[in-house]
């Protein structure tokens, strides 16, 4: 095995006068990293592999967890949860709450409102219990998934994000690829779940309805802003994960370790607005573009096209001049048997401000080789053919 470079037949120009330098942003927080999701390409790192509690933006794995849960059919959104005793004890006035109560028996899509939208720790808790039994065990699915879509530097205890001795960390560029993969491997559920400006659970002693707003700070400041998760304790200090889509370009930004609530609001507007002014898109290929075609070895055709798996695009500080040069890389021959759709290759798209990556897919799905295709193959190798 080894890895290819297939260099594409052409160089894309963009056309502008200004130099390309990059921008510069000087961002209160300690800790910050923003991601453009059209193209891959990071817009400000600062700190952004330390491990840090989480506090309550490690929610965001309880949701992936529960999304993906939803997406198998191995839950469904209506099906209605009896809360644990014990677990009710244990969150009632613990934190951030949804106001549930012993005798409640809310449905799925009630706690995942109750997390994404009010961050309540008594929501996750019992979210958790429904899909895994005990909390526990939900761990575990935390982790599993957390490996999967390749969280380098995180770990999760809990499903609150609540302090528990150092068990839970995670990073900035985690907690960012964490709010992508949300976005990309659940676009509906996404859009079903996040952007709700309030929600309604329990009632108070007199009878009236318990509304409670969203706490995402890029509400109402930032156009298109539609998540992610806030996140506060006393050894995490103020951070936030949030997601704004303009114009079918979505920005992942996230800032931590900041001393006060309104410090968090500032920063996150501010570094949120930045990424869409200081930035532009400059479109590449259309969704289903073939670009190359990678070489199979073991399957049952000897080549497979590689296309874009949605729009990509290049992201270019606002004025750039300089041409683009894109080649295709992956590890081949690709080994058969693999499905429509799998990821087999990355376009590498050179910009002044450094490599873009994007991952490319199959064109169609490859079995195995036949007997006869396996002779075949063996002889070319044997002589030297091909």
């Amino acid at each position: 095995m080894k890895i290819l470079y297939l260099a594409l037949p052409f160089t894309a120009l963009v056309a502008a006068s200004a130099s390309a330098a990059r921008p510069v942003y000087d961002s209160q927080a300690p800790i910050a990293y923003m991601l453009d999701l059209s193209s891959g390409a990071v817009l400000f790192a600062r700190d952004a592999d330390r491990r840090i509690p989480p506090a309550s933006m490690a929610k965001m794995m309880t949701v992936y967890v529960a999304f993906d849960q939803l997406a198998k059919g191995k839950t469904k959104a209506d099906q209605k949860v009896a809360i644990n005793p014990g677990t009710w004890k244990a969150w009632q006035g613990q934190g951030s709450t949804m106001f549930l109560m012993p005798d409640d028996k809310p449905t799925i899509a009630d706690l995942l409102h109750g997390v994404i939208t009010l961050s309540g720790n008594d929501a996750s808790v019992v979210l958790a219990d429904a899909i895994a039994g005990n909390e526990a065990s939900f761990a575990y699915l935390m982790n599993a998934s957390a490996k999967k879509i390749g969280l380098k530097n995180s770990h999760f205890g809990n499903a609150t994000g609540w302090p528990d001795e150092g068990r839970t960390y995670v990073t900035a560029r985690d907690l960012a690829q964490l709010g992508a993969r949300l976005a990309l491997d659940f676009p509906e559920l996404y859009k079903q779940y996040f952007g709700l400006r309030e929600f309604s659970w329990g009632k108070t002693n007199n009878g009236a309805a318990i509304t409670q707003p969203n706490r995402n700070p890029l509400f109402g400041k930032v156009d298109g802003a539609d998540g992610l998760k806030t996140g506060h304790t006393e050894e995490a200090g103020y951070g936030f994960a949030g997601s704004a889509e303009q114009k079918g370009r979505r920005l992942i930004a996230v800032v931590a370790g900041l001393d006060s609530y309104n410090a968090r609001i500032s920063e996150s507007v501010t570094f949120m607005n930045w990424g869409f002014a200081a930035w532009e898109t400059k479109p590449l290929f259309k969704k289903g573009t073939k670009l190359q075609n990678a070489e199979v070895q073991g399957g049952d055709t000897s080549s497979v096209g590689l296309l874009a798996p949605r729009d990509l695009s290049a992201t270019l500080p606002i004025g750039a001049s300089d041409k683009l040069t894109m080649k295709v890389r992956y590890v081949g021959p690709v080994k058969a048997p693999f499905a429509k759709g799998a990821t087999l290759a990355e376009l590498v798209v050179s910009t002044p401000t450094g490599d873009q990556v994007m991952s490319l897919v199959a064109a169609e799905a490859v079995g195995p080789a036949g007997f006869f295709d396996r002779v075949w193959a063996g002889l070319k190798s044997l002589i030297g053919w091909g």
